[in-house]
């Protein structure tokens, strides 16, 4: 499913509100481990563009 996610977030990251939605539903869907990954890779790769999402939908969980 993380890749699955990865791939899905890809194709949908030229539009904010899209990638906005979609990064809500594999967080709500994803393992935890899964979640701290993706949390990494989200960061990496698109926190120059959506920096403010990534804070939006990462600082509601309780991931160590």
């Amino acid at each position: 499913m993380l890749e699955y996610a990865k791939t899905i977030l890809d194709k949908v990251s030229f539009d904010r509100r899209l990638f906005e939605k979609e990064l809500r539903k594999a967080v709500s869907n994803l393992l935890r481990e899964e979640v701290q990954t993706l949390k990494a890779w989200c960061y990496e790769k698109y926190g120059q563009v959506y920096a403010a999402v990534l804070d939006q939908c990462f600082s509601r969980l309780q991931i160590a």
